[in-house]
């Protein structure tokens, strides 16, 4: 099969090459009966992948290997009691393995992929969309009525975060850099936006009433302590990621002063051990996808090459993506 390899650690520019290597095999993964083999259409490249080319995230196998955690495609195979069937259109979380024409996959993180989502939104929907949903729900404990403010709104997770909050409802508020970027968040649904390099804790404070309940916050960086100055009593930030680079301090007397929380919310470490979790978000986000809340927004693709691949992984390095940047593989 073709797939595009990390050979080694020098960057999005360099890193990449083009490999012939054999179909995985269902037993490539150690679960019991194997993992669900996909014929892969489409694959999501993500923040952890430009990380991977430069050995700076935190799995990291020994070059070269395949990358790409998520893609989505037809099964060609599957363990017994899957519940999958060959033929079945698919969302997959191979977790590495996914720029190339064929992955293998848990069958707890393989899901039906609705006919409402075409191959480059179901390429996008595993790891933004279940992200979001346990960040909002399980660790923010977001409540319908309460209003949530999106950092990175026009990003993968952050276009998530927007859709998925409105659909349990909730109001959002989406931080942006870019008026182009604002269109990508109102197009995800957001309610109110508000300008990253303007005066957007006091508009939010103001939007919001007071302080708003939930930030959710992918980005990190020197914005940290405005989020928190931006809630409202009881309020509750969620960390997410750290897109801009550094990771944010916190003097914790802020936490005292109108009895706030902040919460880490890390959904593929929790979620690893957890099928049963991992089924019950994919029928909540498959409830949103049918009453119309969920459309992952694809912001650019790009053939499986090597130069489409470091094109794409540049794209997010340079933080000039919006909405899920996506490989076309089948």
């Amino acid at each position: 099969m073709r797939a595009i390899e990390i050979f080694d650690l020098s960057g999005p520019e360099t890193a990449l090459r083009e490999a012939e290597l054999p179909e995985p095999e269902p037993s490539h993964l150690l679960t019991p009966g194997g993992g669900v083999v996909v014929e892969v259409e489409a694959a999501g490249v993500s923040f952890p992948e430009v990380l991977q080319t430069r050995g700076e995230y935190q799995v990291r196998p020994p070059p070269p290997f395949v990358p790409g955690s998520e893609v989505a495609g037809t099964v060609r195979s599957a363990p017994e009691g899957s519940d999958l069937a060959p033929g079945d259109r698919v969302a997959a979380f191979p977790m590495l393995g996914g720029f190339a024409e064929v992955a293998v996959a848990p069958a707890f993180l393989t899901f039906p992929l609705p006919d409402a989502l075409d191959w480059r939104q179901g390429a996008g929907l595993i790891l933004n969309y279940h992200t979001a949903w346990f960040a909002l729900v399980v660790r923010g404990r977001m409540r319908a009525g309460e209003t949530v403010l999106v950092h990175g709104a026009a990003g993968g997770v952050g276009t998530a975060s927007i859709q998925v909050a409105k659909g349990l409802g909730a109001r959002t508020i989406a931080v942006v850099s870019s008026g182009a970027k604002e269109d990508v968040a109102r197009a995800a649904g957001a309610e109110e936006v508000v300008r990253s390099d303007g005066e957007w804790r006091e508009e939010a404070k103001e939007l919001s009433g007071g302080g708003v309940d939930l930030v959710l916050d992918p980005v990190g960086g020197d914005r940290f302590t405005d989020s928190l100055r931006s809630l409202a009593e009881g309020g509750r930030l969620v960390v997410v990621g750290f897109t801009a680079g550094s990771i944010p301090e916190v003097k914790v007397n802020r936490l005292l002063l109108n009895n706030t929380e902040v919460i880490g919310a890390g959904w593929g470490a929790y979620v690893i051990s957890k099928p049963d979790l991992n089924g019950k978000i994919a029928a909540e986000l498959a409830r949103l996808i049918d009453a119309g809340a969920v459309r992952p927004i694809v912001g650019a693709s790009f053939p499986l090459t090597v130069a489409g691949a470091s094109e794409a992984l540049r794209l997010i390095d340079g933080r000039g993506a919006t909405g899920k940047v996506v490989l076309d593989v089948g």
